[in-house]
């Protein structure tokens, strides 16, 4: 989908949506008719949009679809990266394993795993219910030890435990990830296939993509894709006790177990949304709400008191300023009635769904601008990204950019008007699927954007020109470490 689409945007649709590939199956209605004012679903957009990367909203209230938009290139046909949202639904997959027997929250991990028990520490007391809640043993994160080497299960069995199991919290993201490797030994199946008879069919999604470590296992922890409607859903099942369409999808009593306050991780009073206890691979929230959420901006806000679900994705780096928009401004626009009809509230509202846009910047003629460098080698010393030599060849519609990095080179294609969708891997284990696009700002300055649609991710490499030198800048705009990457210079040569 091109970047100068409209956004996708629906408010006041009545009944129930029709279903389009899994997309659309969730019933529609006016916000009102919810008891849901529509200036406070405005309010609640006009402060998100004060975080940059707002990709896709939907606001859920009595299991009505009352708002939802997606910023163009983004659509409801898109999956988008989940990251840590993704352990919420390998907590459910358990859930499900321990309903047919499989397993119990009690049982010993070494039992489940089949290994040995070790003589001295801690491990022997490790329980199905520690790696849930985060409470395994751990003096601080393992995962990137256990993620860095061949064998994840073995790497984490082999972190000391300095701790209890049960006595000290402490975010684990490798814990989760063994979570999914006792599903699939039990099961014989991968937590994706597990869980697609059992949940994702019922709940009618399709599609979904779940990246695997080197013993092909689902992550669990994070690498989960699905579309904006495919969390709506998880999150209206778990506000409906786990009951979908009349048929109970989830043990009776997990929703309750897996969303309450099992251990404290913080202090509640100064810690915002991020220290109100923790539950089975779920957040819980102020004002009796909880949530599953991953890096950069990806939510399921849960709102049982309210009867709301709230499902957001992004590419923002502050993730507690999405919450307070919902505490300041939606929950006092939720009422137990119906509100009369406000069709100048909707309207209003509907613009403000309609500016979601995320379009690439704009700039000068590059046939012009550009001129000077086009078919010209730019020549690069040595770097941290091994790049050698570029050239730039303007177009009138888009422009091609070589580069050779050791015996490889790749070409991309930046379109002016629109962005070019292509292939483009940029880092280790990157989607590959990207839109590229470039410009001219000024007469020696060049901006190429990689925006990868369906992660929270854009990338940006700034060429700047200043007589036969060569500066190039790349950077990302989030990331778990440095957004901006080693600046390259090099110096022009003849043509390419």
């Amino acid at each position: 989908m091109a970047a100068t689409r409209s956004a996708q945007v629906g408010v006041g649709v009545r009944g129930a949506a029709r279903a389009r590939g899994g997309v659309r199956r969730l019933p529609r209605s006016t916000p009102e008719e919810q008891g849901v004012d529509p200036c406070a679903l405005s309010a609640t957009l006009d402060a998100l949009l004060r975080q940059p990367e707002l990709h896709s909203l939907m606001v859920l209230r009595r299991g009505h679809v009352v708002a939802e938009g997606w910023a163009a290139p983004f659509g409801p046909e898109r999956r988008h990266q989940l990251f840590s949202l993704s352990k919420s639904v390998t907590s459910t997959a358990v859930g499900l394993a321990a309903a047919e027997g499989l397993l119990t929250v009690d049982d010993r991990v070494v039992d489940l795993l089949g290994v040995p028990e070790r003589e001295g520490g801690h491990l022997g007391e490790l329980r199905v219910r520690h790696l849930l809640t985060m409470t395994t043993g751990h003096d601080t994160d393992p995962s990137q030890a256990v993620f860095s080497a061949a064998d994840w299960v073995q790497a984490f069995l082999d972190q000391p435990l300095s701790h209890r199991p049960g006595t000290h919290f402490v975010y684990n993201t490798a814990a989760t990830y063994v979570l999914s490797a006792i599903v699939q030994r039990l099961t014989g199946q991968r937590v994706l296939g597990w869980l697609r008879p059992r949940l994702l069919a019922p709940l009618g999604i399709t599609g979904a993509t779940w990246e695997r470590s080197p013993q092909g296992i689902d992550t669990g922890g994070s690498g989960l894709s699905l579309r904006t409607e495919d969390v709506a859903a998880f999150g209206q099942l778990y506000l409906q006790d786990g009951v979908w369409q009349g048929h109970r999808l989830l043990p009776e009593g997990w929703v309750a177990e897996a969303t309450r306050f099992q251990v404290p991780n913080g202090d509640p009073v100064t810690g915002g949304d991020w220290w109100q206890g923790y539950g089975y691979q779920f957040w819980r929230c102020r004002h009796g709400a909880y949530r599953g959420d991953g890096a950069f901006g990806q939510y399921c806000v849960v709102l049982p008191e309210q009867d709301a679900v709230v499902v957001m994705t992004s590419g923002l780096a502050e993730m507690q300023a999405p919450l307070d928009a919902l505490w300041d401004h939606l929950l006092p626009g939720l009422h137990d009635e119906p509100l009369a009809p406000d069709p100048d509230g909707r309207a209003a509202l509907q613009r403000r769904l309609g500016e979601l846009r995320l379009d690439p910047p704009t700039g000068r003629d590059t046939t012009v601008t550009g001129a000077h460098l086009a078919g010209r080698t730019v020549a690069f010393g040595a770097n941290a990204l091994g790049v050698t030599h570029a050239v730039l060849d303007a177009g009138e519609e888009e422009d091609r950019i070589a580069v050779r990095a050791g015996r490889r080179t790749w070409t991309l294609r930046a379109g002016h008007r629109e962005p070019v969708a292509q292939s483009v891997r940029l880092a280790p284990r990157a989607p590959s699927a990207a839109l590229v696009s470039g410009t001219w700002t000024g007469p020696d300055v060049y901006l190429l954007t990689v925006r990868y649609p369906e992660t929270p991710f854009v990338w940006t490499v700034q060429l700047e020109v200043s007589g036969e030198s060569v500066t190039v800048s790349p950077s990302v705009n989030v990331a778990f470490g440095a957004t901006r990457l080693p600046v390259l210079t090099g110096t022009l040569a003849g043509g390419g």
